[in-house]
C-alpha cells in the first residue's frame, strides 16, 4: 500500500516545517515508488520508465541542490523489510541534507526546480518525505 501518492509538500507541510523548532542542517528522508512508465503532465509521448524520469531529475536536482550547500548522502534501492508490516516495500530511499528548513523550503520552490521537476512528477507513484535532523548526544 501507498501512504501517500503526492510528490510535493503542501503550503502547510512547509509552513510546519519552517514553525517547527527545528535548527541546524535538516536532512531529508525521501521513501519513492515510481509509476512503471513515465507519464508528463503535458502529454508527451515517452519510452521512459518512471524511474529512468526521476533519474533527469536527480542529476539536475543533485546540481542545484550542492549549489547551495545541501548534500545528497543516500540513494539507494529498499532491498527488504526487516520490522513491520506493508503490502508494498518502497522502490528506493534517498536522504538528502540541507544547511537548514529555511534554505530546503528556498530550494524546493525554487523556480529552477519547477523547470525539471516535470520529470520527478512524471516518474514518482508516490512519496514520503520525513524531515530529520541529528539529536544532540546521539552522534
Amino acid at each position: 500500500m501507498i501512504v501517500s501518492n503526492a510528490v510535493y509538500p503542501s503550503q502547510e507541510q512547509f509552513t510546519g516545517l519552517l514553525e517547527s523548532d527545528f535548527t541546524g542542517p535538516v536532512c531529508m528522508v525521501n521513501l519513492l515508488k515510481f509509476k512503471a512508465q513515465a507519464e508528463y503532465e503535458d502529454g508527451r509521448s515517452t519510452d521512459l520508465t518512471g524511474i529512468d524520469a526521476y533519474r533527469l531529475y536527480g542529476e539536475q536536482m543533485r546540481v542545484f541542490v550542492e549549489s547551495k550547500g545541501g548534500e545528497f548522502l543516500y540513494f539507494g534501492s529498499c532491498a527488504h523489510l526487516m520490522i513491520g508490516s506493508i503490502d508494498v516495500l518502497w522502490d528506493q530511499v534517498a536522504i538528502v541534507k540541507y544547511p537548514s528548513k529555511e534554505e530546503f523550503v528556498a530550494i524546493a520552490t525554487a523556480p529552477e526546480v519547477a523547470g525539471f521537476g516535470i520529470h520527478r512528477a512524471a516518474g514518482l507513484k508516490g512519496q514520503l518525505l520525513i524531515a530529520s535532523r541529528q539529536d544532540l548526544g546521539m552522534g
